[in-house]
């Protein structure tokens, strides 16, 4: 591990893949299954809840370790961070609309034409739009470097907001890009704060924001505010601290925090890999377990399914991130000039 790397943010980044991949397992799989038990209504609501917490919490830390890259000059920054993000998000976008249409059935964002792949190359993103997004971002966070950062938070929080209330068009995942910026550039600006709230850690303090994590979440079910300008990323700042708080909790837990941080260390194949593995999973497992199986049977699998599901389809593609460079595709992860010329330097490979 890199000494400049924090295992809090490895373990946050860990979780995080881990519930993307959750999230992605029981809204385009699980629940599709007719599964006669009330746990698929828990599952589901479970996921929801986290839905705050994920990605604006992984693009905080993202943000927090960007600043050396933006530092940099546009033309390093453009090659080691733009252009290769651009360039992972268009090659697995082709990846993935080829298998997709091998699943025909499988709900997610597909194009089923040249124009619909247009699309999803430039202003409509697909399943994996935080690839898109990071390259934006950086773009943008070099681009405002001398703008006042108070200036900068608040357009972006306004964007969020905007996008967030609905006041904005948003089709495919284009409003995740656009409300996620200001949790971007939070990481960004607000790094050495982020990592004293992290050292301080403490069971109590998780308690009382998780606390509020949860009446924030009853109070918006309840009232509807979901959808009211301003009060989706102040949850989305709530959630964060959350996360922030229990991953410094769990990273102290030798052999969770453990795992956790390697998987953070390797969220890049899991995340452009696991979508399509989803589908074709999906294709071989649906007419099994809509079968009539015994009840305890469809009992155990409705409550066991999804984790066991997600942690399948992480270990195949860490299992393939492995295998597939030694073949010769390590083009399939990185822009290939730039990854032999960094392991030239460095000696290392280049990390989501």
């Amino acid at each position: 591990m890199s000494p400049a790397r924090l295992p809090w943010a490895d373990t946050a980044k860990g979780g995080c893949i881990l519930l993307v991949v959750l999230w992605h397992v029981v809204v385009k799989h699980y629940l599709l299954i007719d599964w006669p038990s009330p746990v698929p209504g828990v599952w589901g609501t479970l996921t929801e809840q986290l839905v705050p917490l994920r990605m604006p919490l992984f693009f905080t830390i993202s943000g927090m370790f960007a600043a050396g890259a933006v530092g940099r000059p546009w033309r390093v920054l453009t090659r080691s961070k733009i252009a290769k993000f651009f360039y992972l998000y268009a090659l697995w976008l082709l990846i993935h609309t080829a298998l997709l249409a091998l699943v025909p059935g499988f709900d997610t964002a597909r194009a089923d034409d040249l124009g619909e792949l247009l699309a999803q190359l430039t202003v409509t993103p697909s399943n994996l739009w935080y690839l898109q997004a990071l390259a934006l971002y950086f773009a943008v966070a070099k681009a405002v470097r001398r703008v006042p950062v108070g200036l900068v938070l608040g357009v972006a929080f306004v964007l969020s907001a905007i996008a967030s209330a609905g006041l904005l068009e948003v089709p495919g995942n284009r409003g995740g890009v656009y409300q996620n910026l200001f949790f971007f550039l939070a990481g960004l600006y607000f790094r050495p704060w982020i990592e004293r709230m992290a050292a301080s850690a403490t069971w109590a303090r998780l308690g009382v924001v998780g606390a509020g994590y949860a009446g924030v979440l009853a109070v918006t079910a309840v009232t509807g505010a979901r959808d009211l300008f301003g009060v989706w990323p102040a949850v989305c700042v709530v959630a964060t601290a959350l996360g922030v708080t229990a991953a410094a909790l769990i990273s102290r837990w030798g052999a969770v925090g453990g795992a956790l941080a390697r998987l953070g260390r390797a969220t890049l194949p899991v995340y452009i890999m696991h979508m399509p593995l989803l589908a074709l999973s999906h294709l071989a497992l649906v007419g099994p377990l809509s079968a009539d199986l015994d009840g305890r049977l469809r009992v155990v699998l409705a409550v066991a399914e999804p984790v066991v599901l997600s942690a399948l389809l992480v270990w195949v593609c860490l299992r393939s991130h492995r295998a597939l460079p030694a073949a010769g595709g390590g083009w399939l992860f990185d822009l290939p000039a730039w990854r032999s010329a960094r392991r030239a330097r460095t000696g290392v490979p280049d990390r989501l």
